[in-house]
């Protein structure tokens, strides 16, 4: 009787004991699962924030494109100004902004093969690469006459081995000159800073442009480039003032149009997040007051994001 009592005890004790461990691993479990929502949650309010910083960055950027647009098309054509920046605090945001005419840069659809060529050399390439250099931008964006030029064109490419063929039409992007058969992609990467497709004009706003852009044209040297650079901050935008001063350059002393901007917005929103983007602008017609031609919403910030830049 007593054998079978402590058999009974030990059992239960067993019993009592799996009981136990059984309740401590559902309350470790339950632990982890307290510890995993937790995280969840945690990590779904970032994500929330983060979507709603987001949304307010968009919001700030839309609104700078807005007012630069209004300050840029309010005025008459001659009257809209080539570059300026300012400076917007919308609630507890901050918006610099900074904006200079298309017509600071190369066009690739409109500049004639002589600029193309020279500023390639500004660039680095040799004398004689940078005219082959240029006859293949020309070629990309030219429409043959005939038959006969488009099939020498494609055959050089077909050639190459390239799996597409030449353009034979303006430029719809100036990262498309990276397409244009035989140009190295280092020179073709430092040139992207310079050029555009959307200024129409053959030549360049002097008196604005990155100094490789001067240098650029035809007929300039190094001692009437340095001379130009140091006096042109005082001249007037008057095609004879700016002729006298480019000396043998002078045959590229026309001031184009300004017919689009590039406007650099940084955002610094209340919570200390730095945003960038950079939009190209021009005047719309007579129900749209304006069009974006281009934009592009990148990692740089603060007021060096916003500053006027040739290379963005």
């Amino acid at each position: 009787m007593a054998a079978t009592s402590d058999a009974s005890r030990r059992f239960e004790a067993r019993q009592s004991g799996f009981i136990l461990v059984a309740a401590l691993w559902i309350l470790a479990a339950l632990a982890a699962l307290t510890v995993i929502f937790s995280l969840y949650l945690s990590s779904s309010a970032r994500a929330l924030r983060i979507e709603d910083e987001s949304v307010q960055t968009k919001a700030l950027i839309s609104a700078a494109i807005e007012l630069t647009a209004y300050r840029l098309l309010l005025g008459k054509d001659d009257e809209r100004p080539a570059q300026g920046a300012f400076h917007l605090r919308l609630g507890d945001d901050d918006l610099d902004v900074s904006f200079l005419t298309e017509a600071a840069r190369i066009d690739l659809n409109a500049a004639p093969k002589e600029m193309i060529a020279s500023f390639f050399t500004i660039l680095g390439a040799k004398s004689d690469a940078a005219d082959d250099y240029a006859e293949r931008v020309v070629a990309w964006r030219t429409k043959p006459g005939g038959s006969v030029g488009a099939q020498s064109e494609e055959a050089l490419y077909a050639a190459a081995g390239r799996d597409y063929l030449p353009r034979l039409a303006p430029f719809v992007h100036a990262d498309e000159l990276a397409l244009v058969l035989g140009l190295p992609p280092g020179l073709v990467e430092r040139a992207l800073p310079f050029v555009t497709v959307f200024s129409g004009a053959a030549g360049v706003d002097v008196l604005t442009a990155a100094p490789e852009v001067v240098a650029a044209l035809p007929g300039m040297t190094p001692l009437a480039l340095q001379e130009f650079l140091g006096s042109r901050g005082r001249l007037p935008r008057e095609t004879t003032a700016i002729a006298q001063a480019l000396g043998p350059a002078s045959a590229s002393a026309a001031v184009p149009k300004n017919k689009a901007w590039r406007a650099r917005i940084g955002v610094r929103s209340s919570s200390g997040r730095l945003s960038a983007s950079t939009v190209v602008i021009a005047p719309g017609g007579e129900n749209v007051p304006y069009r974006v031609l281009s934009r592009q919403d990148d990692g740089r910030s603060g007021r060096e994001a916003a500053r006027p830049q040739q290379s963005p």
